[in-house]
């Protein structure tokens, strides 16, 4: 065989092959690409920077996450600065500094203000949401806008938040909102839970656990005087309830492995609130009453449903009803 032929032989075998993998190819790419980017990578939620990634020379970031977490050594009952607090400290409420999944995390704090409040009928700062938290969840007083404390706390959220577009509010920011039951939340099965889950760590009481000098709390206190006030956002069940389903019983769950069902989440959060508690000091809110909340447990409404519904629901009649009056209007 001569080696004309058998050049030809190579070439022919070879165009084949290139035409079998041409019109391969593309079909490969297609799926290859869908796969990768539509099924195999699935959409993580937003998780904040930890206090150790502050760095040494952003000592006003350092100072506001220390206020975050240890609010009462600045502000509580023996506080630095001013005694004005309960003795909770923001993290508290806001897990790990803010920074973690639906921990009622800052994720979307600094894009989000200013912004209009329904609550006050007015536009509202970030330092004037901040004092909010030390009105309504501290049941405190307010520290100067202009104060060095307040603007640490701005720049530690400025600090968490500043892989956060504008406009764009991530996976996993604030509080999850749970589906709303078939029936009213139920305070005499929360207490069940509240014993077999919650008692260990804040008192058969709810009252909490000191440090060693009293000066904050090591468990916050849930209801009673130290607690938050009736202002404040946990007083509202669907608040308290998805902050509890992925935050509770601490270190024992979290948002991929929430210990709680939503029913029981509902529940205790029912029995917590329905215990005595601070009344919220010299505030008019919703000075549009149609604006307020389904689960707004102070009435007056907008609507026919009863204050007791408001507070434990059920909570989809009301939905319902509200978004019949938004179709009609």
């Amino acid at each position: 065989m001569g080696n004309s032929f058998k050049a030809k032989i190579i070439f022919i075998v070879v165009i084949f092959f290139i035409a079998v993998l041409s019109s391969f190819l593309p079909s490969c790419k297609s799926s290859f690409d869908k796969e990768t980017i539509s099924d195999s990578i699935p959409v993580a939620p937003w998780y904040g920077w930890n206090k150790y990634q502050i760095k040494p020379e952003d000592t006003l970031v350092r100072l506001g996450h220390d206020l975050i977490e240890n609010t009462s050594y600045y502000f509580g009952p023996k506080g630095k600065v001013a005694a004005i607090t309960n003795g909770m400290n923001c993290q508290n409420c806001h897990m790990q500094g803010g920074i973690i999944p639906w921990g009622n995390n800052f994720s979307a704090v600094i894009i989000s203000y200013p912004k209009f409040s329904n609550r006050s009928g007015k536009m509202m700062s970030i330092s004037r949401r901040i004092n909010d938290c030390f009105e309504r969840s501290l049941n405190g007083s307010a520290i100067d806008t202009n104060s060095h404390e307040m603007q640490a706390i701005i720049a530690y959220m400025h600090w968490v938040g500043d892989d956060v577009p504008r406009g764009k509010k991530p996976l996993g920011s604030g509080i999850m909102k749970l589906k709303y039951l078939d029936r009213a939340a139920d305070p005499v099965k929360g207490q069940i839970v509240f014993i077999n889950n919650c008692q260990k760590c804040h008192g058969k009481n709810g009252e909490g656990k000191f440090n060693e000098d009293a000066s904050g709390f090591i468990y916050p206190p849930l209801w009673g005087p130290n607690s938050f006030n009736t202002g404040a956002g946990f007083y509202r069940i669907s608040n308290l309830a998805g902050f509890i389903k992925n935050n509770m019983p601490f270190e024992e769950s979290n948002y991929e492995h929430p210990k709680l069902t939503d029913e029981e989440a509902w529940d205790v959060a029912a029995f917590i609130d329905s215990q005595p508690r601070p009344l919220i000091k010299n505030k008019i809110d919703y000075p549009d009453i149609s604006k307020k909340e389904i689960d707004n447990p102070t009435g007056p409404y907008s609507d026919t449903f009863s204050e007791l519904q408001h507070k434990y629901g059920p909570y989809k009649p009301i939905a319902e009803a509200l978004q019949l009056k938004k179709n009609i209007d």
